[in-house]
């Protein structure tokens, strides 16, 4: 995950694309082991890291994994995987109610993003269709590209592939005949440098793959929604994917001629491979721009608003107006109820305070200093908890 969040200005290795400086915190990372040490998963364990996710604040699934493509070829040893998304949810069930409810059910209409980004790794089996679940489409597929722009020669494609992102291409920078130690940090032959673990401890050194390619978009995602509530604008799920989309970058035109690469390099035996790189164009997807994303942010989604209340009867509840107001540290606040015999309010700095007295419905307004104005609804119920749920 240090491509996504490792501390930037670190002096040890990899800037994270989120990751803050320190003084500043980026975005955090939710962690939830699936695979066990023979890398396989329990669907039922696999569903349940989703949806423990979701239900407790993430709205970005990294997900560099996945099935083998459909077209991969099994004389190179990959067993085949899904066609379609009904072949894929037939045989998976659990897996796809999983992805749903996270694409669904995270976020809120009241934070950042009301929704779930599912983000996977389109797969290295070097075919012409992307694997599942991300070419599931309601997932986001991740392509890998080389340092020149063209397709790394390992990365699936296809249509169903929405964008593309540094991943490496030993095979392609390569030198014939000579191994690749990804452990070796003195060998960089057109590979990612990134955190690993090696005979069981931290350490850094040279990987590639659409698994690299894939956090370079999640960071980017987290980077633009991170600045999106800094900014108190809110999005829902396809509202984001769409401005994602609108400010990457096309890479088609690198897509002239051919390219050679070495499948199985370091055998000095096996002959050159060519690609003709006007069959990628249309099935890589566009190139994230963090930039131009943050760029777009402000005047894009909508205003921050705050939710409606739930409170028991003599119970309080409290939330921070900061959070729906832009520069709302730095405001004054004025709340006014309809029906004061419902409930009352006390404002602390940027504290609101809302005290159930009888049950029932009242409206509410707040005001800022800066001349904004949001109306909500606080509702009092009989036996609710501090949070207003029964």
């Amino acid at each position: 995950m240090g491509t996504i969040a490792a501390v930037n200005h670190n002096g040890i290795g990899v800037s994270g694309i989120a990751g803050g400086n320190g003084t500043k915190p980026g975005v955090r990372i939710m962690s939830c082991q699936v695979f066990d040490g023979n890398s396989q998963v329990k669907m039922v364990n696999e569903a349940r890291a989703i949806k423990y996710a979701a239900d407790n604040g993430a709205v970005i699934l990294q997900c560099s994994w996945g099935y083998n493509s459909a077209y991969s070829n099994p004389l190179q040893g990959y067993v085949p995987g899904p066609a379609t998304d009904e072949e894929w949810s037939k045989t998976y069930p659990l897996e796809k109610e999983a992805l749903d409810y996270f694409i669904h059910n995270a976020g809120s209409p009241n934070g950042v993003i009301e929704g779930g980004l599912a983000i996977f790794a389109s797969g290295n089996e070097y075919s012409y269709m992307s694997s599942y679940p991300a070419a599931y489409e309601g997932c986001l597929s991740v392509a890998s590209i080389a340092a020149d722009y063209t397709p790394s020669s390992f990365s699936n494609y296809g249509m169903e592939v929405d964008f593309c992102a540094p991943g490496g291409d030993s095979e392609y920078h390569c030198v014939p005949g000579e191994d690749t130690d990804g452990n070796n940090v003195n060998i960089d032959q057109g590979m990612i440098l990134s955190t690993l673990v090696v005979e069981g401890k931290a350490a850094y050194g040279y990987n590639e793959g659409t698994s690299m390619a894939c956090p370079h978009v999640s960071g980017v995602a987290a980077l633009g929604l991170s600045y999106a509530l800094q900014q108190r604008r809110h999005f829902k799920v396809q509202e984001f994917i769409n401005l994602m989309k609108q400010t990457a970058r096309e890479v088609d035109s690198y897509y002239k001629g051919y390219k050679t690469y070495y499948y199985l390099h370091n055998s000095p035996g096996w002959s050159a491979t060519r690609m003709d790189l006007s069959s990628y164009r249309g099935k890589m997807g566009k190139l994230v721009d963090a930039g131009a994303l943050l760029h777009a942010i402000a005047g894009s989604g909508s205003d921050m608003k705050m939710p409606n209340l739930y409170v028991g009867i003599d119970k309080i509840v409290k939330i921070d107006l900061a959070r729906y107001f832009l520069n709302g540290e730095n405001l004054i606040y004025e709340c006014e109820i309809s029906d004061t015999s419902k409930a009352t309010v006390t404002l602390e700095g940027t504290i609101l305070k809302v005290k159930g007295v009888v049950a029932g419905m009242t409206s509410a307004t707040m005001r800022t200093s800066d001349g904004k104005e949001q109306s909500f609804t606080i509702t009092v119920r009989k036996n609710a908890n501090d949070s207003g749920w029964m």
